[in-house]
């Protein structure tokens, strides 16, 4: 498909989504959200994808909500349904998809941005980049799964923190307190991303999807759920061609080749 508001490239197993509105800061309208929620089917659906990232054009991730498309009045009569119907499935479908998504954020990610990176399954981060949960400066509250993600990932004092104050975090606090697994130089960016992007499309992606599967239910299940739930997924990818691929590498003293099978 010929996107217009984001670039989606497929190479060596990793698929690279990226926001491309660089003069709005990556700021979402309608036709972007459209745009994201096509590449992430398309994702699910070729097994040449092994991995995804998910990254701005720019000097930014992404500013949220384009505000510009709502003067007027019209954000009034339309945030519930642009919710349910623009951002919803995105964060639905990035959580369900059974491959790893990295988010490489570039520059700044306020409010819906912010939760886009959330809900990847691990976050690198420019030195330069600064992250805001900006909902509350504009008197609304945190939407796309930010107040699901954040108590999982700072606890509930901190998120009430950054929901409520709104304030600026720089790249080093985000490290410090959870929201990002690595802070780089912006300059190393890309290799530090393509690195872990690479790595992961040469794992087994089976056991990763049973794995976010896994992860998926924790959140809100209780420990013997989870124990019942591990034993099947094990059952499951101990079957796939990958685990016994893994058993015979070992006996032979060699490294695994996984084909995601």
């Amino acid at each position: 498909m010929d996107y217009q508001t984001i670039l989606w490239a497929v190479q060596d197993g990793v698929a690279t989504l990226t926001l491309n509105r660089p003069d709005v800061l990556n700021a979402f309208n309608k036709q972007m959200t459209d745009e994201i929620q096509d590449a992430l089917k398309q994702a699910e659906r070729d097994k040449a994808v092994r991995c995804l990232v998910v990254t701005g054009a720019g000097r930014a991730f992404s500013a949220g909500e384009d505000l510009k498309a709502h003067q007027g009045g019209e954000i009034q009569r339309s945030i519930a349904d642009a919710v349910r119907t623009r951002y919803n499935p995105i964060i639905l479908k990035m959580r369900g998809l059974e491959k790893p998504i990295i988010a490489a954020i570039n520059g700044v990610a306020a409010g819906a941005g912010l939760s886009l990176a959330l809900a990847a399954d691990l976050r690198i981060m420019s030195d330069k980049a600064k992250l805001i949960e900006a909902f509350s400066r504009i008197g609304l509250v945190p939407d796309s799964g930010s107040s699901f993600f954040l108590p999982w990932l700072v606890g509930i004092g901190k998120a009430a923190e950054l929901c409520l104050l709104a304030e600026d975090v720089p790249a080093d606090e985000a490290w410090r307190i959870g929201l990002v697994n690595k802070v780089v130089p912006a300059g190393e960016l890309a290799s530090a991303t393509a690195a872990w992007a690479n790595k992961l499309a040469q794992g087994p992606t089976v056991a990763y999807g049973l794995t976010k599967r896994a992860l998926n239910r924790a959140l809100h299940a209780q420990l013997h759920e989870i124990l019942e739930y591990e034993m099947h997924g094990q059952e499951t990818a101990g079957r796939t061609a990958d685990a016994q691929e893994a058993i015979a590498a070992f006996a032979e003293k060699r490294t695994p080749v996984f084909k995601g099978e």
